[in-house]
C-alpha cells in the first residue's frame, strides 16, 4: 500500500514538472512581454482593485516586464518594500509562496528598437524605491508607472486622471484614506497616472493566457 502511494507521488511530480516545462513552450515568452498579477490579500491591493477595475476580467493589482535570458525567464517590476527589482518568473508569480493569478500579455506590432529600449530603461531603474504616493513627480516608481515609462518613447500607454473613489459608495475608498493619512499628504485625486487594470484594457495588448495552472513550487 505504501509503495502505491509512493508511485502515485512520483507520477504527480513528473506530471507537474512536465506541465511547468510545457508552460515555457506554449506561452513562448519574449522579452518585452508584460505580466499582470492578481491581488494579494492586503489592504493596499484591495484598495487598488476597488477603484481601478475596468472590466469584469480585469482584477489586476500589479504588473512587471518580462526579460528572457537563454532559457531563464525574469520579471522586472516595481514592488512595495522591494522597489524596482528583477526576479525569476516563479518568484514573481508566488510572492508569498502561494500561486496567484498571472495574466500573460504582449504588445502588438512592437518594433525591436522599442523592445530593446524598454529593457534598457527597466534595468537602469533597478534599485529605485517604490513610489508610495503614486504622484509621478515623486521619487521612484509604482508598478504601472514603471511599465508606462519603459515604453514612453513609443507612446504605447497613456496617462489618465487618477481616481481613488470607490464607485460603489461614491466616496474615497477607506484604504486610500488610511494610506494617504499615514503619508501625511492629500489624496492626489485627478492627477495624471495609470494603473494595472487600465493598462490591461489597452487595445495594443494581446492576451496570451493565464500562467498559474502550469507553475509549481517544489
Amino acid at each position: 500500500m505504501e509503495m502505491n502511494r509512493i508511485i502515485k507521488l512520483i507520477v504527480v511530480i513528473i506530471f507537474s514538472m512536465g506541465m511547468s516545462c510545457s508552460n515555457k513552450q506554449s506561452h513562448n515568452f519574449q522579452s518585452g512581454d508584460i505580466l499582470f498579477r492578481g491581488s494579494l490579500d492586503s489592504s493596499l491591493s484591495q484598495a487598488i482593485d476597488a477603484v481601478t477595475q475596468t472590466q469584469q476580467q480585469h482584477h489586476y493589482t500589479h504588473m512587471g516586464l518580462v526579460e528572457v535570458v537563454n532559457d531563464t525567464i525574469w520579471v522586472i517590476h516595481a514592488a512595495p518594500v522591494k522597489g524596482v527589482c528583477r526576479e525569476l518568473l516563479n518568484d514573481f508569480s508566488m510572492p508569498e509562496g502561494d500561486s496567484m493569478l498571472v495574466g500573460h500579455y504582449r504588445i502588438k506590432n512592437l518594433d525591436e528598437t522599442t523592445r530593446i529600449n524598454a529593457l534598457k530603461h527597466a534595468k537602469s531603474a533597478l534599485g529605485q524605491p517604490y513610489n508610495n504616493t503614486y504622484i509621478l513627480e515623486d521619487e521612484g516608481y509604482y508598478c504601472s508607472e514603471f511599465i508606462h515609462d519603459a515604453f514612453v518613447c513609443d507612446s504605447v500607454f497613456k496617462l489618465n486622471p487618477m481616481t481613488f473613489i470607490d464607485p460603489e459608495s461614491g466616496d474615497f475608498h477607506d484604504g486610500w484614506i488610511k494610506h494617504y493619512a499615514k503619508l501625511g499628504i492629500d489624496i492626489p485625486e485627478g492627477q495624471p497616472g495609470c494603473n494595472p487594470n487600465g493598462i490591461a484594457a489597452n487595445s495594443r495588448l494581446e492576451f496570451l493566457g493565464i500562467l498559474n495552472k502550469y507553475l509549481h513550487r517544489f
